[in-house]
């Protein structure tokens, strides 16, 4: 299916011509900023496994069938053991593996998954490792500053800034949050809750989106949508955006600032997809495109 033709935004928010060469600039300083974490030594382009963790013992080191493999330049064949007991995972190295955990020698200890916080690291050599931890599924995310999804990125192709995709919706409550099932592209869900919904108009037409309350702690929404453009020079699987909770009623999106999800740079990430009040039938030829790495 063709994408249907980008309609004009009546519900942007008018600027004069000083105001949009100054946002053009801001929304380039972000992109730039953006840009600069991708390819940070522990961004999303340096990602080379996630290998997941039955209960019991599961191995670690080069050897062929190890429960997480890594390259035998970083450890021996057999470096130690992940033992996964409901979502508790203790790590008990090899002797003389040269494991470090947060940078010390490592011993046999509990591990902090990223579901807790900041999760402990593992390191052989440059490559580091942790605990991830996605519903009921426990698994090890490893990265390489060397991967070359990292080496061989030359950036992302976006739309040319349109301050008229700049725009302001009202935020239509719930009697009370809603938790919503949110697939994944590993074919589970994740329930996420749902604050109220967004309602704003695109060439006359009224659109609306469901955003998301990951952290109650620090809120802001989170929006998982795809649309017209999904397939069509966006990433198929559909594009995130952040927006400020709302104020006085109304939420300004940016959708100039719609990035691609992580899986649209790795295999090896764990992304929630569009739920469906979030697959919209018009085109937002805004923000990033299909970076097409895989």
């Amino acid at each position: 299916m063709r994408p249907l033709p980008t309609l004009p935004i009546l519900c942007c928010l008018c600027l004069s011509a000083g105001a949009q060469d100054a946002y053009i600039k801001s929304v380039d300083r972000w992109h730039a900023e953006r840009m600069a974490r991708l390819q940070a030594e522990d961004g999303w382009l340096s990602l080379i496994g996630r290998d997941w963790l039955s209960p019991g013992v599961n191995t670690l080191g080069s050897a062929p069938g190890s429960t997480v493999l890594l390259p035998d330049w970083a450890v021996p064949a057999k470096a130690g053991e992940f033992i996964l007991e409901g979502v508790t995972v203790r790590f008990r190295p090899i002797p003389g593996c040269g494991i470090l955990l947060n940078g010390r020698p490592a011993g046999e200890a509990l591990l902090t998954s990223d579901a807790e916080g900041k999760p402990d690291i593992l390191q052989a050599g440059r490559v580091r490792f942790y605990v991830i931890r996605r519903g009921s599924q426990v698994g090890i995310r490893i990265k390489d500053p060397e991967a070359p999804t990292r080496k061989a990125f030359r950036g992302v192709p976006r739309y040319p800034v349109d301050p008229s995709w700049r725009v302001e919706a009202e935020f239509l409550p719930y009697p009370t949050p809603q938790v919503r099932a949110i697939p994944t592209v590993l074919g589970t869900s994740e329930s996420m809750t749902v604050p109220g919904l967004l309602k704003f108009k695109v060439g006359g037409r009224e659109v609306t989106l469901e955003p998301v309350v990951e952290d109650p702690e620090h809120p802001e929404l989170f929006l998982i949508f795809k649309d017209a453009t999904s397939a069509h020079g966006t990433y198929p699987a559909g594009r995130f955006l952040y927006a400020d909770m709302p104020k006085d009623g109304k939420v300004i999106l940016d959708f100039n600032r719609a990035v691609n999800p992580p899986c649209a740079f790795t295999l090896f990430a764990t992304c929630p997809l569009p739920p469906k009040p979030n697959q919209l039938a018009i085109a937002i030829a805004a923000g990033e495109k299909d970076p097409g790495l895989h």
